[in-house]
């Protein structure tokens, strides 16, 4: 690009802005529940700012410039804000493809009687926004993969919560499906919680679990196992007619784990494994006269 025709799109910054907000603003996805025109405007103002001031005729053709480090460090801030955000890949893309054709707009302004010029600066301006996108769309996807990550991790958690419901008894009710990963979660967290606690107890609850497949059993045998190794009795509750008929049916030997239907069950075999029991306490009702 001949160095007049460059100043003249960094003179013409402003128009080249209101432009790009002007795309940004007339797509009919456009997300203001999630980014005021404010926030637009502000976001669009640096990053058009930073690009003109960095862009010359040598790396109009070498996207991987160093000069436009400062871009690709706004477009990685943007990419990752509106990852957590949750913006959709689309519309962060949009957000980078519109600056192009506001270029380009420019640049047929510019250039209305040379075809040939408009032609081959319009392809060296493309290619470098394309770039640019790219490198949006690789950053943004980083981002949704770690909120994916730490959502996962919070589910986890929360969805295997150690309970500690008489002294020396834990339960530990699970809910959804249990896999290898799961299974490691939940071992980690009762091994730990026995320890802190020094619990003899624990019981382990499927009434939440929809279905026990051999893969499914092969886990919880894996789970009682290091519960005993750590000195603890295991006790598996919420096992429903239908989960039993499964069990059988797959020829699963659970013969040496104590199983209860009902966490109620549990609890109370473990009261007598405890030498306790509960009782309802009676009292009598007193009549004033």
């Amino acid at each position: 690009m001949k160095s007049n025709l460059l100043k003249s799109l960094q003179k013409k910054k402003k128009q080249i802005l209101e432009l790009w907000i002007q795309n940004q603003l007339t797509d009919p996805n456009l997300r203001e529940d999630l980014m005021s025109n404010t926030e637009l405007r502000v976001q669009s103002d640096e990053l058009v700012d930073v690009f003109l001031k960095n862009l010359n005729d040598t790396n109009l053709t070498e996207p991987d410039s160093p000069d436009f480090e400062p871009v690709f460090e706004i477009l990685a801030g943007i990419s990752i804000s509106r990852a957590r955000q949750g913006f959709s890949p689309r519309e962060t893309g949009i957000f980078v493809f519109s600056l192009k054709e506001a270029l380009l707009e420019i640049l047929r302004q510019e250039l209305p009687d040379d075809p040939l010029q408009l032609y081959n600066e319009s392809m060296k301006i493309s290619r470098l926004i394309d770039s640019f996108g790219i490198n949006t769309f690789e950053t943004f996807i980083k981002g949704r993969e770690e909120v994916i990550l730490r959502q996962t991790d919070e589910i986890a958690e929360i969805s295997t919560p150690v309970i500690r419901v008489w002294d020396g008894i834990l339960a530990l009710p699970i809910i959804g499906t249990l896999d290898s990963s799961r299974t490691q979660v939940v071992m980690e967290n009762l091994l730990q919680e026995i320890v802190e606690t020094a619990s003899g107890i624990a019981i382990l609850d499927i009434s939440g679990v929809p279905a026990v497949d051999s893969l499914v059993a092969q886990h919880l045998i894996k789970t009682v196992s290091a519960t005993r190794l750590m000195g603890a009795e295991c006790i598996i509750s919420g096992i429903r007619p239908e989960i039993a008929q499964t069990v059988v049916h797959l020829g699963i030997d659970l013969s040496g784990i104590v199983t209860k239907a009902t966490l109620a069950s549990a609890l109370k075999y473990a009261f007598s494994l405890q030498q306790m029991e509960v009782k309802r306490i009676r009292q009598e009702r007193k009549y004033i006269d």
